[in-house]
């Protein structure tokens, strides 16, 4: 499918993790820029040698790819990326990211960790914990980063939070990955109170709370109600030993009949689970990710990280809708400019023929320019589209009319030429020599008329030659000793009625011409304010799914804690579901005078731009 993932035979590196800091690599991002399909995002992350490679070679469909390792050594380095259709979403990338082992004592450098693994959330739509043994206390305190998120992620700005968003971390639910928990090597039973329990359920057993404020039960709820608190979804998989200790170092080169199948089913329900339950990778406003917003994404949140600064949510996005906007306007307006040079090589051409190629040229850049855009909120890209188009449509409108004015002439020169002629050998000079100039001014006039493709300029340049050979005419008729004097008032009088006729004709052109002309403008944006307002629509569609899924997030989480007996954070909760259903209420209100200050401004820009040289450019 276009704008699909090229073949990529193995992973490639897309951030390295260098001496000096994190860093991109380019032809990573070059690979990225090319998919324009929507991304789905998985990642994985965990401790070194747990294991990691393996589910990410699983799920890109092939037995290798990442490197697994088989030392204490951790295999990868940075962050590597595996770009493959999806196996299940027709039209959609899976893009899988495969994370450097955290806590390898011999880069000694837990900032850097916390880093990974903050890239990790901030770039997937599903994060993978891929750990081994078993899921307590233990286990949990080794998954520390994630009670760092709040300091190394923030959701808005500092210039633009209020005294509202000091809590901002009641807020990540909306923006991160769904949870997965791969728990690897597994040979507990699960069994609560002896009762067998599903893997979700051992899960849920193992982030239950504590009460009291104890600083060590307050130390022992931290991990646990941030995983309850910032993940919208949680899921767990208990996978077996797959094989002997022995041959553990072979399992990428192992046949599946060699692997224990008990870990198999796992496995195969695992990446099922990701295949289905794994949405589309979006940032904030819910706007879905390609290939080529990733791209910005991931330079942006890196650059962040490699100046000291803690990486943005809302300013990530605000960067990477500049970046794309701009390159949609160019590309629009790209359409525009190659579809109307073609026209140009027609010129000279009639208004309607203009004016109708001009209107869907336009119209075809606008929905270009709005199927890649995302958040020109102020319309900023979009008068910048109508502006370059109005100055092409100008200059272009100018060309056409100096074709007409050059082909009329020409035309009128060369059916003159004999006329001409007659005059310079005195045909015309003699009595009755009127009358014959007379016949051959309008056979000449008719022939003039005859020729189809005049432009816009065909009537006004006739209308002016004829006024310029109005003299001729008065000599001529004077000079006519045939004619009497009551005959020669007589044919002087229709003379002048003639040049007023051809001026009327011509005004009558230029009428028509402009009631055309803004016929299809009233059309045009008639057909982007449509536009306008379904891109309007669509994307406070999308802030609206955004914070449905996060109240629902919000109201289970919620319904748990009071069935647990946490009153006080169940309390705290209900204050934020309020706030979700504040700003839901405050998206489906569009706000009075919307209409008439955003979208008719915008839908204006460029228009009457033929009607405004029909009306004040004399033709």
């Amino acid at each position: 499918m276009s704008g699909g993932p090229p073949w990529m035979p193995a992973p490639v590196c897309l951030i390295e993790n260098a001496k000096e800091g994190l860093r991109t690599v380019e032809s990573a991002l070059d690979i990225l820029r090319g998919i324009q399909q929507p991304l789905v995002v998985v990642a994985v992350v965990g401790l070194y040698r747990t294991g990691k490679s393996y589910l990410m070679n699983r799920l890109a469909g092939q037995q290798s790819g990442f490197a697994l390792g088989s030392t204490l050594e951790s295999k990868t380095k940075g962050i590597w990326m595996w770009c493959v259709p999806h196996p299940s979403k027709p039209g959609h990338t899976l893009l899988l990211l495969d994370t450097e082992g955290l806590g390898d004592v011999g880069k000694g450098d837990s900032k850097n960790d916390a880093w990974i693994f903050c890239l990790g959330v901030l770039l997937s739509s599903t994060l993978v914990y891929n750990s081994r043994g078993t899921i307590d206390n233990q286990a949990l305190e080794k998954l520390h980063y994630v009670t760092e998120l709040t300091d190394h992620i923030r959701i808005k700005s500092a210039a633009a939070r209020d005294e509202d968003d000091e809590e901002e971390d009641c807020k990540f639910v909306r923006f991160f990955p769904g949870f997965v928990w791969a728990v690897r090597d597994f040979t507990l039973e699960r069994k609560i109170d002896g009762r067998n329990v599903s893997e979700d359920e051992y899960l849920d057993f193992a982030l239950q709370l504590k009460k009291g404020q104890a600083t060590k039960v307050l130390t022992y709820n931290q991990p646990r109600q941030c995983i309850r608190n910032f993940f919208p979804t949680r899921k767990c998989f208990t996978f077996p030993f797959p094989t002997s200790a022995k041959k553990m170092m072979n399992l990428d080169s192992m046949a599946e009949a060699d692997i224990c199948p008990d870990f198999l089913s796992v496995a195969n329900r695992f990446c099922s689970y990701v295949f289905a339950e794994s949405h589309v990778k979006t940032v904030q406003g819910g706007h879905k990710v390609t290939g080529s917003r990733f791209s910005h994404l991931v330079k942006i949140y890196v650059d962040t990280i490699n100046s000291g600064a803690v990486p943005c949510l809302e300013n990530a996005v605000v960067a990477m809708a500049e970046i794309e906007n701009q390159s949609a306007m160019n590309e629009g307006f790209r359409l525009y400019e190659q579809g109307m040079g073609d026209l140009s090589k027609t010129f000279p051409m009639d208004v309607g023929t203009a004016s109708a190629e001009h209107q869907r040229l336009y119209a075809m850049a606008t929905k270009e320019f709005l199927k890649h855009s995302f958040k020109d909120e102020k319309g900023k890209y979009t008068r910048q589209l109508a502006e370059k188009v109005t100055l092409l449509s100008e200059k272009l409108i100018t060309l056409n009319m100096e074709a007409s004015e050059k082909l009329c002439q020409k035309l009128l020169l060369g059916l003159y030429a004999t006329m001409a002629i007659n005059l310079k050998q005195g045909r015309y000079s003699k009595a009755g020599g009127y009358e014959i100039y007379c016949r051959d001014r309008d056979a000449m006039v008719a022939k003039y008329r005859q020729h189809d493709k005049k432009g816009m300029k065909g009537e006004k340049v006739l209308e002016e030659f004829l006024q310029e050979k109005n003299a001729e005419a008065n000599f001529i008729l004077k000079a006519d000793e045939k004619l009497t004097e009551v005959e020669k008032e007589m044919a002087e009088a229709r003379e002048q009625a003639r040049v007023q006729e051809q001026k009327a004709k011509a005004e009558e052109q230029r009428s028509q011409d402009l009631q055309r002309a803004l016929e299809d403008e009233r059309r045009s944006q008639e057909a982007r304010v449509r536009c306008l307002q379904e891109k309007m629509e669509e994307e406070m569609q999308l802030q609206r799914e955004e914070l449905k899924q996060a109240l629902d997030s919000k109201l289970k989480e919620q319904r748990e804690m009071l069935e647990k007996g946490f009153k006080d954070q169940a309390d705290i909760m209900g204050q934020e579901i309020e706030q979700l259903k504040k700003e839901m209420q405050k998206i489906q209100e569009v706000k009075p005078g919307f209409f008439e200050q955003v979208i008719m401004p915008l839908a204006n820009i460029g228009t009457g731009i033929l009607s405004n040289y029909l009306q004040y450019k004399q033709l």
